[in-house]
Order: structure tokens, then sequence, then C-alpha cells
């Protein structure tokens, strides 16, 4: 650990941090664990000992209240997240959200203003923008690849995917004391599974690939099965597909290819609680030959909190996923939500509303 830390506080313990962010802030570098909060005093009291948290809330005013504390951690079900980021700005606490922002436009850009006020630094949880292997693809994209053709990404969550997840992360601990939303995220599949998964794709396809103007999207439900099929059109005039199907009858299915004017890229990525690099091919027309980053290091989650960290200490814009991007993604999965449902291109410039 350096010199220098940032003093972290987690809010909610639910599954997103038992498997990620808690190891993340212990195993960062750059930050310490200062404060757990959450309503569910058995799960505070555990974590609070496992990984060596300095104070411990039930109340999370109290714990933005607390002069120590850098930075939080919102890890909470998507309906808390732009409440409590907005919380956490005015009580001058930088703000690490998970993904997705929000589940509505409006909140988003309202969000949006608050960070750019407060003049704190906001990152969004597209942990996947640090995967070793797709950040190989960006900087190829950015300096060698040249002009865009066309993209095509998918996103294929497996039906065996939680046997798979149980074998490899802690296990969970469930508390009857844990506070919901009042809605229940899962009562619309079609939408929860946009929100949960949606998001990555999208990001994905941002981070790699520029702004996204227009989308035309097709869904398709079928023996428990969602499937999206999305033309996308980006700014810079490339063209998209994106595939986003819940759940497939076979492994986990995740990756993109990549067509363009000097070279192209062949991504295979895994499920993310691997922690494993993504498997990216990227071909150089001028050698005709193939390189692979061997990306040892794939534990996504801690590596963006290092940068969180980071931009914080240098007082410099945070190089992940920040609120613009946020937004965004939000903007393009409402997009794709109202295109699939009136069979009709949609410009995002256009689109309001909730997913």
């Amino acid at each position: 650990m350096q010199d220098r830390v940032v003093n972290i506080g987690i809010l909610g313990c639910g599954p997103i941090a038992q498997a990620g962010h808690f190891e993340s802030v212990t195993k960062a570098r750059n930050t310490r664990l200062h404060a757990i909060c959450d309503v569910a005093g058995d799960l505070v009291e555990r974590f609070a000992v496992a990984h060596g948290a300095s104070e411990t809330y039930s109340d999370y005013d109290a714990m933005l209240a607390d002069p120590q504390l850098d930075a939080v951690i919102i890890a909470t079900a998507d309906a808390f997240h732009v409440p409590a980021a907005l919380a956490a700005l005015a009580a001058g606490k930088h703000v690490l959200c998970e993904k997705p922002l929000g589940v509505a436009l409006d909140e988003a850009e309202m969000l949006a203003d608050a960070v750019a006020d407060s003049g704190l630094k906001l990152q969004v949880g597209h942990m996947k923008r640090f995967d070793p292997g797709l950040q190989s693809a960006k900087t190829f994209i950015d300096q060698d690849m040249g002009k865009m053709l066309a993209f095509k990404g998918w996103y294929c969550d497996s039906t065996h995917r939680y046997p798979m997840t149980d074998a490899v992360q802690p296990l969970i601990i469930k508390s009857s004391a844990s506070r919901r939303p009042d809605k229940d995220p899962k009562a619309d599949l079609q939408q929860y599974y946009m929100l949960a998964h949606g998001c990555h794709l999208v990001d994905t396809a941002r981070f790699l690939c520029g702004e996204i103007v227009e989308v035309t999207a097709r869904h398709l439900q079928r023996f428990g099965a969602y499937s999206w099929f999305v033309d996308v059109g980006f700014a810079n005039g490339a063209l998209g597909h994106l595939d986003l199907t819940v759940a497939v009858r076979m492994d986990w299915h995740e990756g993109f290819h990549l067509y363009g004017e000097h070279g192209s890229v062949v991504a295979k990525t895994f499920n993310p609680w691997y922690f494993r690099s993504s498997e990216v091919d990227i071909f150089r027309e001028s050698t005709g030959e193939t390189s692979r980053v061997l990306g040892a290091d794939g534990h996504f989650y801690r590596r963006q909190l290092e940068s969180f960290a980071d931009a914080i200490l240098d007082d410099r814009q945070v190089s992940g996923a920040n609120v613009a991007d946020g937004v965004a993604s939000v903007r393009a999965m409402l997009a794709i939500a109202q295109s699939a449902e009136s069979g009709r291109t949609v410009r995002l410039a256009d689109v309001a509303g909730a997913i």
C-alpha cells in the first residue's frame, strides 16, 4: 500500500459488495476500508470483522458525516443509486457508483448536473473497462487501427451461470434485515436483464467505438429466454450489431469482433467472477501478425477502484466510465427498449423516460 490512500466507505453489504468490493478495497494499493454501512446490522458486523473496517454504521447520513471518509462505493439495488449518490455529493464525498447509474434518464441527468456543480469525482462501476484485454483493444483502436468499419458485440448469460459462479465466489451471506426496493427488480425480467446485462454490452460498445446515435432493435421472448438483436449507428459512421440474450443453453458467451482499416480485433470474454482477462487477438495488416496481451491481473473491480482513487489523489478526471458515460448508457438502453417496442429506429437524442 502506498503512503497516500483514500478512505472508502461501502454502502450496502449485498452480493456485489461481498463478491467484489470488500476485497477490492482491502487489496488496492491506494485505498483503505474506513467504513461499512447497511441497515442489516448482522451483515455490517460480520464484514467489518472480516475485512477490517474501522467504523460501522446503520445510518447512511451518519457515515457521510464522518470527517475521515473521503469517498463511498454505492453497492445497493439499482433504485437506490441516484439518491445515495446525491446524498454523498451533498456531503462532499466522491462516489464510485455501481452500474447502471440509474433506472430513468431524468434522474441520471439530474445526478450529472449535481456532479458538475459539486466539483467531485463520480465514476460508474463499468468494471469491464479495466479488463486488460479490452484495454489492449482500445489502445489498438486509438493508435493503429485507422478508420472503423464495423463492430459486432454479444453478451449472452448462461443457464449454467449460477452453478459456475457458486464454485468461484465467496459464500454470499443474506440477512432478513436487508433493505429492499419497494418494487422487486426481478418482477419485470425484461427490464431487469436490460439493466443488469445490457448496460455491460452498451458500455463496451461505447468504450471501444464511441457514441451511439441511433438503434434499431428487435426483441423475442421464448421458453423463459429473452433476446435482443440491435443494429447500431455510431457517431463515427461505423456499423454495429449487439446481441443481448439471457440465457443461452450453453456456456457463458460474450465477446466482440471489430473490423478496421489497418487491422481487426477478435475477443472472447469470460464470466466476470472468474477474474480472467478477455482473450483479445489483435491482427495488424502491416505485419500480417496477431498478438494477444497476457492480462495476468484480471481483478477488474480492484483495478477500477485504484484508478478511481488515483483520480481523487491526483485531482484529475476519472479514467473509467464517468457520469456522462453513465447517462449515455441509460439513454442507449432506453432507446433499445423503445425501438424494440415500436419496431422503429430510435435516435438517442429523442428518448426520455424510464427503462
